[in-house]
């Protein structure tokens, strides 16, 4: 994968007003990694396809993502997003407890030869309670289960602050920075103004 982009000069760069910034890391395996322990999945929690609905995919996203500002499938134009839906080269999954939305586990193999993992986390309630563990177990078992040579994924420094070392751990190794800046979404109107707190909201 190519990293492309502006490339921002040493030092500080301004950040326009009702604007956010965050620092990407781009992430990969070449070979798939020793399993790490990790319990089961305990009563009440299973994983389950994912109804391919903008609804059924949308509701989840929220459940998962809205502390940590995801936002790009909530603007998504909707046919664009269906259009991913019905991507059969994408594998959508979702975690339950108890019949509520608690995980989300998007595969991506478009790409030849590649499986990206384009979306990946638990809602706030199951986070350090090891679940995390038992579904990235599962998204490398799936992803290595194709005939691929590159697993990868990104974080930012928007989420979780155990989520880079998460998937240090994982396996993936670190090959790319870069910064993204963006509208932010509670002034947008596309999270609530009350969200990811630990994010200043400037504007």
């Amino acid at each position: 994968m190519n990293i492309t982009g502006p490339v921002l000069p040493p030092g500080y760069s301004a950040v326009p007003p009702g604007h956010v910034a965050a620092v990407v890391t781009s992430l990969e395996m070449l070979s798939r990694p020793p399993q790490r322990p990790a319990q089961a999945f305990p009563a009440g929690v299973t994983l389950e396809p994912l109804e391919r609905t903008i609804e059924a995919y949308r509701r989840l996203y929220r459940a998962v993502g809205t502390d940590w500002l995801w936002f790009s499938r909530l603007v998504m134009a909707d046919e664009k997003l269906q259009a991913i839906l019905d991507n059969p080269q994408v594998e959508f999954l979702a975690l339950r407890q108890d019949g509520r939305d608690a995980g989300i586990l998007e595969l991506d193999f478009s790409q030849a030869e590649e499986c990206e993992l384009a979306f990946f986390g638990v809602a706030p309630g199951l986070v350090g309670t090891g679940i995390g563990r038992a579904l990235m177990n599962e998204a490398i078992a799936r992803a290595w289960s194709r005939p691929i040579k590159r697993f990868w994924v990104h974080t930012c420094t928007l989420d979780h602050p155990a989520a880079l070392d998460f998937y240090r751990r994982s396996g993936f190794v670190p090959f790319a920075f870069q910064v993204e800046v963006f509208p932010d979404p509670r002034l947008t109107g596309a999270l609530p103004r009350d969200c990811s707190r630990h994010v200043p909201l400037l504007g």
